[in-house]
């Protein structure tokens, strides 16, 4: 039996999760021996991306990255886990929300680092804008933050056409 696949049929948050650990090492910390800020917002696309490609099959570029606070230090040795998973879709675009934590594997702590909130934008090889499937949150989580997705995004295009206003 031949059964085409429909790429654009909605899919759940699940899908998408995502979850990537990293060592901190030497090579990744200033000279106080504790994690770069430019690292960790490396690793945090990273993640993002990974939940763009599962949900949307697609390649995927950032097109933006919300307000970031690094809540505590990262030191030589420890693990960084990062969890990501799609918050909603609009059409081309993909809000990630990314949730950082530092676990300390001789005490067994586990710490918060760092949040944020990715903007991803499906694309082909060519580069052009490609549809996404809808995202189906199912846990009262997951449709809390499909709803504040909706109001970031309100927020983002407020203040690009304030940006688009200045500029002029």
């Amino acid at each position: 039996m031949n059964q085409t696949h429909d790429p654009l049929l909605p899919r759940p948050v699940r899908d998408s999760q995502s979850e990537m650990t990293e060592v901190v090492l030497p090579n990744d910390t200033n000279p106080l021996g504790a994690l770069l800020g430019g690292r960790l917002m490396h690793w945090i696309d990273l993640a993002g991306a990974m939940a763009a490609h599962r949900h949307s099959h697609q390649y995927a570029v950032t097109a933006s990255i919300d307000h970031m606070d690094f809540w505590t230090p990262v030191h030589v040795g420890e693990i960084v886990v990062l969890r990501s998973s799609v918050n909603r879709v609009f059409t081309t675009s993909m809000e990630i929300g990314v949730k950082a934590w530092v676990e300390n594997y001789i005490s067994s702590e586990m710490r918060h680092v760092s949040s944020a909130y990715l903007t991803f934008v499906a694309v082909d090889a060519a580069g052009r804008h490609v549809k996404v499937p809808p995202v189906i949150p199912e846990t009262e989580a997951e449709r809390r933050r499909y709803e504040d997705a909706g109001r970031r995004r309100e927020i983002r295009r407020a203040n690009r056409e304030r940006h688009r206003a200045n500029e002029q």
